[in-house]
């Protein structure tokens, strides 16, 4: 029999591996609960030993018929999520039946809120996936289709019946989670389904027709050895799919037995696990996700006060086979987020590949974010054990050891980065503007968790172009804001000391592009060496278009001349 364990209400009290800082503390299968309107309701969590955090979560709502731990113990799931690196929660369902009023599709939609709490480990709700077997599928279909915009991928296999399209046209409200990453949008989109029955007729066929229809797909049908019906999206595409790629296969395998069989679940993973859903304006986009290894990454690592660091390096084959000087470009992840997991989020790499740079995607030491929760979750010039962790000698030092193995045009290294990313960027222009031709924070400039110091100087100057939503907790302030782009206090002091120090304009250039909102405060040469730029519709987040414009339009136009003064475009600044 399965033993299944809860969480200690401490987690505080394990010791992070500093030779592996992202891995979980504890392995087994644990109960956790979440709260609902009608009471609490318990789920079941599986982490594999050595799991690491921001792996891809699988929610699953399983067959009711008989004891889910019987079940867990009998089907392949638990040794599918251990091969696959998954964090696996299972729902249970009360008095051995499911709810099909609406009420347990809510329950799994809280269970996904809930496993991001980062109290005991660290997932992201960028790889979030439902899977519903047997009477569970109906519910798997009705909570993805009421909050269809947080979920990456969708899994049915059993038969449905008229319940299943319960939620066809209703929609979880938007929802924010207080300063937190999680958001919850609202909005019907897209979602990769994958769905198995008997025969894809009545109430069966009505949802496959509900998902043709989401995901905008061909009538043509394809097959493989596992899907009898494949509908693939239009080509039909109006917009630009920079953000959001129109990727969202419906998969159909009729003739579904009622077990789903090994081979055929890493089938389904295989499709499913490809999509991403990420934060950006409007709501969630889906992408394919950057595979490391596939597109060539490479992971290095050093010692750095007592813990083992990382970063990738993505250098692109032109840059490898020119021999010339390239750009470098740092790109720093969120907290909580790691530094693969940012491959996909900034989309960086693909700037890299186009424009000639080395992008380096480096990874944040550790912090506590709550009360209790665990110490390791990644945060830059975090600290531990009550001793601050110094990110600027370590980026440095990551810089030296890529400058040591490629010819880098140390005339144009530049930084960018989200969230706790954007911090860590402006710290170095403020501890290292000599090594920094321009830098890009997106989404944050200073810690709100420790009082602000506006440094005294910065030179030689740094160039900076900061982006945020309109709807971010962090740094906007849609009643009370300060400046022309509405910011909370903090901000708003740090960017008029900046203004300050560089002599700039104190009315700024403004214009919009696309969802964007531009203000640009010029010096007395006229060079913009702080521009704002506030995006419509966005939570606390960031999406590749930025990384676009952040290289074109700002970063790529400041250089350095060697005398180390600030060139733009070419010229003196």
């Amino acid at each position: 029999m399965l033993e299944v364990k809860r969480f200690p209400q401490d987690m505080s009290v394990f010791e992070v591996n500093r030779a592996d800082a992202k891995q979980c503390f504890l392995s087994g299968l644990f109960e956790e609960t979440v709260k609902l309107d009608s009471g609490a309701r318990s789920f079941y969590t599986y982490l594999k030993p050595g799991l690491h955090y921001n792996q891809p979560c699988l929610v699953v709502a399983p067959p009711a018929s008989e004891s889910v731990l019987t079940w867990l113990e009998e089907s392949c799931l638990l040794s599918f999520a251990e091969d696959h690196d998954l964090f696996l929660h299972v729902l249970i369902p009360e008095n051995g039946a499911w709810d099909l009023s609406g009420a347990d599709a809510d329950y799994m939609n809280k269970v996904y809120m809930q496993i991001q709490s980062r109290q005991a480990y660290v997932t992201m709700q960028d790889n979030i996936y439902a899977l519903g077997l047997g009477e569970g599928a109906v519910i798997a279909q009705q909570a993805v289709m009421k909050m269809s915009s947080e979920w990456s991928g969708l899994a049915s296999f059993g038969e449905l019946n008229d319940k299943a399209l319960l939620n066809a046209e209703v929609l979880h409200g938007s929802e924010s989670t207080g300063k937190t990453e999680l958001s919850i949008n609202a909005a019907k989109v897209q979602v990769p389904v994958w769905m198995g029955w008997q025969e894809n007729t009545g109430d069966n066929a009505a949802v496959c027709a509900y998902w043709k229809k989401q995901n905008d797909t061909e009538a043509e049908r394809f097959s493989n050895a596992f899907a009898d019906e494949i509908y693939f999206p239009s080509t039909v595409c109006k917009s630009s799919q920079l953000n959001e790629e129109k990727i969202s296969q419906v998969r159909v395998t009729n003739g579904f037995a009622g077990e789903m069989s090994r081979e055929l679940a890493d089938a389904v993973w295989g499709f499913l696990s490809k999509a991403c859903r990420h934060r950006g304006y409007g709501h969630k986009m889906l992408r394919n996700r950057i595979d490391p290894e596939a597109y060539g990454f490479e992971m290095h690592t050093m010692e750095h006060e007592g813990f083992t660091r990382l970063w990738y390096e993505y250098v692109p084959a032109s840059v490898r086979a020119s021999g010339r000087k390239a750009p470098l470009v740092l790109c720093m992840h969120g907290r909580g987020g790691t530094a693969d997991s940012f491959l996909s989020l900034s989309g960086m790499s693909r700037v890299a590949e186009e424009r000639n740079f080395i992008a380096v995607f480096p990874e944040a030491g550790v912090y506590q974010q709550r009360p209790g929760g665990v110490r390791n979750t990644l945060l830059w010039n975090g600290e531990y054990e009550g001793k601050r962790i110094d990110d600027v000698s370590f980026l440095l030092k990551v810089v030296e050891d890529v400058k040591a193995r490629y010819a880098i045009d140390e005339s144009r290294v530049y930084a960018t980065g989200q969230s706790s990313g954007g911090m860590m960027t402006s710290a170095l222009a403020e501890k290292a503007p000599q090594v920094f031709a321009a830098v890009s924070p997106w989404s944050a400039l200073v810690d709100p968790d420790h009082d602000l110091v506006l440094p005294e100087k910065m030179e030689p100057q740094v160039p900076y172009l900061f982006l945020f939503g309109d709807r971010d907790w962090l740094v906007a302030d849609r009643e009370h804001g300060e400046m022309a782009f509405g910011v909370t206090a903090p901000i708003a002091a740090y960017l008029r000391n900046l203004i300050k120090l560089y002599g700039l304009d104190e009315e700024p250039l403004q214009y919009t592009c696309g969802e964007i909102s531009y203000f640009v405060f010029l010096n007395q040469n006229r060079v913009p060496m702080l521009t704002v730029g506030r995006v419509s519709g966005m939570t606390h987040a960031n999406y590749p278009r930025e990384s676009w414009i952040a290289y074109d339009e700002f970063l790529s136009k400041f250089s350095k001349n060697e005398d180390g003064k600030l060139l733009y475009m070419g010229k003196e600044a």
